[in-house]
């Protein structure tokens, strides 16, 4: 298996500000996605957990350096030095530029704001000295203006890069003496035009650029990556509006040398910042149309009215429901573009700012009489799913519950997030990796109480979307993301626990992927322990590489003797980024995957499983099927928490999932004949890094 670096890591632990990480994700996510997923990351991660492997771009944003100090100081600064000495990319702005420098000093005489000390990374040799602009105070823009910076044209040759812009600046510093440092390869990015209050040197250095063993790391004093868009020009008065003014006169700029820099750092970057695309209408359909009014009746108790509008409504979402039976076709269509244009468009500046989603109405609507159109649904065709639905079903004697009900929308948050802030589950699973709507409903038992099991909801395009952890990113057209309620008897669970439903979903997803039709069997399609589905490298013949292609995460909670189980899977399909796709996988000879119809055969597949499981548990049937696909017979591993401890890898237990393997001799790797039950230390990165033996 090969490790991509697909995480960009924004920091947004102690020292942080909510405002700079946000900012920082908002810009770096228009530019990087679908290359790469922009997630947060604590300080606590930071420190024990193995995100290096997967990370491309480390970042430090804006706030208070000690605070990052008080954190990451020891053995989180060792891991990031570690990371970059090995190829990793490192940026810091402005407060993450004082603590990527040698020493930090900050408004060295001012009692109330002195900071002064050295900084372990060292990254620019020498001393960030600040402010460099006098007014700076902590969570205010008093100290605010768009200062100039001359770009150093020389150091980003092949870049299309202004002469000059102007950039958002509130308490950042200057590199001293940067120039003096040529010799252990710091280059000056930019420069400040305008004279600093503190002593610089000979240039003033705002943005540095430097290669460390085999990484690269950028800091800057000023905030290339604020978006003029998402300053608020009300914030301080008449001055600020003026400042904003001068930013957006020259947002195109900032963005264009924004571009230039991310490229240095080695990353594959959009040229212009691509718009987060705006929440389309849910639609709520059934393989028999006139099944939607059972579905609404069963809704009706927790639907509220509001001057004749019905509502559902939770503590941070509101959904408005619309029954197109009580109008026209052209009514409603009218109707409804009318309500998105007012829900979502803020006006010509505002219309691609950060939103906060939770704010708005979603709008779903009801198809009790038809299938939603094509032009109301451009990118899912309803009667294509449907018809291949009742074929497989017929085809494979399925009785009908998966996918009999699929909500569907165009562009969506993450249903899951979206739902998942209404209740509090008594307990919940997370169990791997990349949703949909899966956090949405099991946060949400009210609601999650009346779905029927089977009951799916997918999506186009989803914008934030949910994996292991707090991971959350876009997730890019063509990947096919999808999640399924189950409401899972307690009665039952006790012959097939819950924990096996991610097993039971991960070899449905590959049995659906090689049963699609006749030809695709022999796809080169495997799954890696716990649930993720993982590809062989079509860009790496020969070489049994294998990248991930799939993930799954599976939410429960427990109402009244049945567990309510949400199973999210996000599938790369059509899309190539930001590994490969399932057609990327085909040979000429063979049909491009169809979303409708992979979806279709993957719940048909999933209903007969979960069927078989439901009645006699993770039998021999499916073990046998599982090691058939899996990756790691006789793979060995190493325990880092047993002081390097090896096993050889034999197979799952059959009470909780967990790895079986054999210790192996110190000496020569000979079974030592001590059998070890294994489990994650439920990192956010790699269930394969961190592994302790259980606890028994």
């Amino acid at each position: 298996m090969s490790t991509k670096r697909l995480n960009v890591l924004v920091y947004s632990g102690d020292g942080s500000t909510i405002d700079s990480v946000r900012r920082a994700i908002y810009s770096l996510r228009r530019l990087l996605s679908p290359s790469y997923a922009v997630i947060p990351i604590t300080g606590e991660t930071i420190v024990k957990e193995p995100w290096t492997a997967s990370c491309a771009l480390l970042v430090l944003p804006g706030g208070a350096d000690l605070g990052y100090c008080r954190t990451l100081n020891g053995e989180g600064n060792r891991r990031i030095r570690q990371y970059v000495q090995r190829g990793g990319v490192y940026m810091g702005f402005c407060a993450g530029g004082y603590y990527g420098s040698g020493r930090c000093e900050f408004e060295v005489g001012n009692k109330r704001l002195e900071v002064v000390g050295t900084r372990e990374l060292a990254f620019f040799p020498g001393v960030c000295r600040g402010c460099a602009y006098p007014g700076f105070a902590y969570h205010s823009e008093d100290g605010a203006r768009a200062v100039e910076l001359k770009v150093n044209k020389e150091a980003l040759a092949g870049h299309d890069v202004p002469d000059t812009f102007r950039s958002y600046y509130n308490g950042g510093g200057v590199f001293v003496d940067a120039d003096k440092y040529q010799e252990q390869g710091v280059q000056i990015l930019a420069e400040y035009t305008l004279p600093t209050v503190v002593e610089s040197g000979s240039v003033r250095a705002a943005i540095v650029y430097r290669e460390i063993g085999e990484g690269k790391i950028l800091l800057t004093s000023t905030h290339p990556e604020f978006a003029a868009v998402n300053l608020d020009q009300e914030a301080n008065g008449k001055k600020f509006r003026t400042i904003v003014t001068e930013l957006i006169e020259d947002d195109n700029l900032r963005a264009q040398f924004l571009v230039a820099c991310l490229k240095k750092l080695g990353l594959t970057v959009n040229d212009h910042e691509n718009p987060v695309p705006s929440l389309s209408r849910l639609h709520v359909s059934s393989l028999q149309s006139s099944d939607v009014s059972g579905l609404l009746e069963a809704l009706k108790d927790i639907v509220v009215d509001e001057d004749g509008e019905d509502y559902i409504k939770g503590e941070n979402d509101t959904f408005r429901l619309h029954k197109p039976s009580t109008w026209s076709t052209s009514t409603l269509a009218h109707a409804l573009e009318s309500i998105s244009k007012q829900d979502t468009d803020q006006g010509p500046l505002d219309s691609d700012r950060t939103l906060d989603y939770s704010e708005m109405v979603k709008h779903v609507v009801f198809h009790p009489d038809e299938y939603p159109s094509s032009k109301e649904t451009v990118s899912f065709n309803h009667h294509a799913f449907y018809s291949n639905l009742k074929f497989y079903q017929g085809l494979f004697n399925v009785p009908g519950t998966f996918g009999k009900y699929i909500m569907y929308g165009e562009v969506v948050t993450s249903t899951s997030s979206m739902l998942e802030k209404y209740g509090h589950p008594q307990s919940k699973n997370k169990s791997s990796s990349s949703s949909i709507f899966t956090e949405t409903c099991s946060r949400n038992p009210k609601l999650l109480r009346r779905l029927p099991t089977g009951f799916t909801a997918t999506a186009n395009v989803q914008i934030a979307g949910r994996g292991r952890g707090s991971n959350v990113w876009v997730s890019p057209a063509g990947s096919l993301m999808f999640s399924i309620a189950i409401r899972h008897p307690a009665d039952v669970a006790n012959r097939a626990p819950v924990v096996f439903v991610q097993y039971i979903a991960s070899l449905a997803i590959v049995e659906g992927i090689k049963s699609y039709d006749i030809g695709y069997r022999n796809l080169p399609i495997k799954l890696k322990w716990p649930n993720d589905i993982y590809a062989e490298d079509p860009n790496k013949p020969g070489q049994k590489s294998y990248v991930k292609i799939a993930g799954i995460l599976v939410n429960s909670s427990y109402f009244v003797n049945e567990f309510l189980l949400v199973v999210g899977v996000g599938l790369n399909t059509t899309n190539a980024l930001p590994t490969t796709s399932l057609n990327a996988l085909l040979p000429p000879h063979l049909q491009p995957f169809s979303l409708e119809k992979l979806l279709a055969r993957i719940l048909t597949v999933f209903e007969e499983f979960y069927g078989k499981f439901a009645r006699n548990g993770f039998s021999k049937e499916f073990e046998q099927m599982y090691y058939e696909h899996w990756l790691h017979t006789d793979q060995i591993v190493t325990l880092e928490t047993e002081g390097g401890a090896r096993a050889r890898v034999k197979g799952i237990t059959k009470d909780y999932g967990l790895l079986r393997a054999e210790e192996l001799s110190i000496h020569d790797d000979r079974p030592t004949g001590k059998i070890w039950e294994l489990q994650s230390d439920s990192n956010s990165f790699d269930f394969w890094k961190g592994l302790v033996r259980r606890k028994v």
